[in-house]
């Protein structure tokens, strides 16, 4: 096991802050002014998004593009936020803001950016149509938690890509999950990992500790039961992709702990793979 290597890493992580394209401060004003309870106006969090005009420039470029479909173009992040409602646009900035780090770190080549962005997409749909299904968690939250629920493997793949290309030559080697060939690695997993570097970002904990615990859910302190439907959703879009792999047994037993079909769920996520919408989602981020 690699623990020098990892107690470097770690220290290193929270400096990350430091490395979003706009500043950490708009963040986690922006998640103050959306959280539970914000009497914020769409006025107050475009006031607060202006502050970076760059920041305000992609919101829009992204809010107009094909993915979204509005019949006419916004002009304004206030207006972004009425026709596509606040969730949504903290969406835009978190995806923004991974998106810098990887134009600020060399991306190792074997690292297949659109296939992670697509595997985050569906797993944020799945989460999303899951809270739905059982009533667990707020939807747009659980949406936000799937869309950065493998952030910690891309966070490895930037900051370490050796550690990250000696992880995944032991997954596939000994025939484990990405979790397990960590876990044996270096003691870690990625969600950890991601979900430091989210802290560190001043992002609540209703998002980040779904992420933290998607590969332990039954040990979360606080959110146990929106980490279940993380891990579920995860299991479920793994399932779909490769039918005979480790995924599917982990669906039956989570799909039995949350009460819920399990070929019902498994139809909504085969289905979501089929459509546009992950195309779509995937080229605006490239």
């Amino acid at each position: 096991m690699n623990q020098d290597k990892i107690q470097g890493f770690l220290q290193e992580l929270p400096l990350m802050r430091e490395d979003l394209p706009f500043s950490p401060e708009v963040l986690k004003q922006l998640f103050v002014q959306t959280g539970n309870g914000s009497l914020a106006s769409m006025e107050d969090v475009g006031e607060t998004l202006s502050k970076d005009q760059g920041l305000t420039a992609r919101i829009l470029k992204l809010a107009n593009s094909a993915y979204y479909g509005l019949q006419a173009e916004v002009q304004s992040v206030s207006r972004a936020a009425a026709v596509l409602g606040m969730a949504e646009i903290r969406n835009i900035v978190l995806a923004l803001g991974v998106t810098g780090l990887t134009r600020r770190y060399p991306m190792p080549e074997d690292f297949d950016l659109g296939r992670y962005w697509a595997h985050q997409f569906l797993v944020a749909m799945v989460a999303k149509e899951l809270s739905h299904m059982i009533d667990v968690g707020k939807p747009e939250n659980l949406f936000t938690s799937g869309l950065l629920h493998d952030f910690g493997k891309l966070v490895t793949a930037l900051k370490r890509p050796d550690d990250w290309s000696a992880i995944r030559e032991l997954a596939e080697s000994e025939e484990m999950i990405d979790s397990e060939a960590e876990e044996e690695y270096w003691g870690l997993d990625h969600a950890v990992i991601g979900a430091l570097v989210l802290r560190s970002w001043d992002l609540p904990a209703a998002l980040v500790e779904p992420v933290n615990w998607h590969h332990s859910p039954d040990l979360s302190p606080e959110y146990s039961n929106e980490s279940n439907v993380i891990s579920l959703a995860d299991s479920v879009v793994h399932a779909v992709d490769d039918p005979d792999g480790k995924y599917g047994e982990r669906v039956d037993e989570l799909c039995q702990a949350v009460d819920v079909d399990m070929d019902d769920l498994m139809e909504i996520a085969e289905e979501l793979v089929d459509s546009d919408d992950v195309e779509q989602f995937v080229n605006i981020l490239s």
